[in-house]
């Protein structure tokens, strides 16, 4: 399962010794509250897709980063930074202009489709069918992209939601929507004890069986990722092989 969750987010995934195929994993939809890692993950999932020598990196978010997000370090690689095409639609409709004039977009094809902050276009127009051609939108998207690549591989996908503690009846049917158009998810939340910023507890769940699995995302200081196994600890239900999915870890 190490290597799922790293197909999922970096879209290779090594066969052998010295051998390396593309595998793209399935639409992610990385989840969590403020602060839980969801911008760093989406980052160094782009700095890693952006050295793999395939198509650049679409990153869509409402705003500049103001900074590099905690945890992916200062020593970047700028032929890495300059695959990375950062594009910033104000609103929902422009989003929405934006992702239906892809296919008219000439260049390179994007390898990895990035969406940072899902949640503040959606407050918008909270309605469900809004919510629900936003993400059918960003699917086709990855899909077109996957099309035009051809046999160098499929276009992944990876978007980022804010969750609230205490969601109204409206942010759960939102929710619940989404996660149908997206086969697997990742709540994250930051680890205990770790460098603050630095340790993140994912837990990835797949499939309509609800397979589930935790590990610890560490950013190390020079901003390489690492994926490890959650430590089992006797005791703790959420460890175990076979935990009720559906909530954050």
């Amino acid at each position: 399962m190490a290597e799922t969750l790293r197909r999922v987010l970096n879209g290779s995934s090594t066969d052998g010794p010295g051998e390396t195929t593309t595998a793209v994993g399935p639409p992610l939809l990385l989840l969590g509250a403020p602060s839980s890692g969801k911008t760093a993950l989406l980052f160094a999932a782009a700095l890693e897709a952006a050295g793999e020598g395939r198509g650049p990196v679409l990153f869509l978010t409402r705003r500049p980063l103001q900074s590099l997000p905690r945890g992916t370090g200062a020593a970047l690689d700028p032929m890495r930074l300059q695959k990375i095409r950062f594009q910033y639609p104000p609103s929902i409709r422009e989003l929405f202009r934006l992702l239906c004039s892809a296919h008219e977009v000439s260049g390179p094809v994007p390898s990895l489709l990035l969406l940072d902050g899902l949640e503040e276009y959606l407050l918008e127009d909270p309605g469900p069918q809004e919510a629900a051609y936003l993400a059918a939108l960003l699917l086709d998207t990855a899909a077109h992209f996957s099309h035009r690549l051809g046999g160098s591989g499929d276009c992944g996908l990876m978007v980022a939601l804010q969750t609230q503690e205490e969601a109204d009846s409206g942010d759960a049917l939102q929710l619940s929507l989404l996660q149908r158009y997206f086969p697997a998810q990742c709540w994250l939340q930051p680890s205990a004890p770790g460098p603050p910023g630095r340790c993140f507890r994912a837990c990835l769940e797949q499939g309509e069986q609800g397979s589930r699995a935790e590990w610890l995302v560490t950013f190390q200081p020079e901003g390489e990722m690492a994926i490890t196994s959650w430590p089992t600890q006797t005791g703790d239900p959420s460890s175990e092989e076979g935990a009720s999915s559906g909530g954050p870890p």
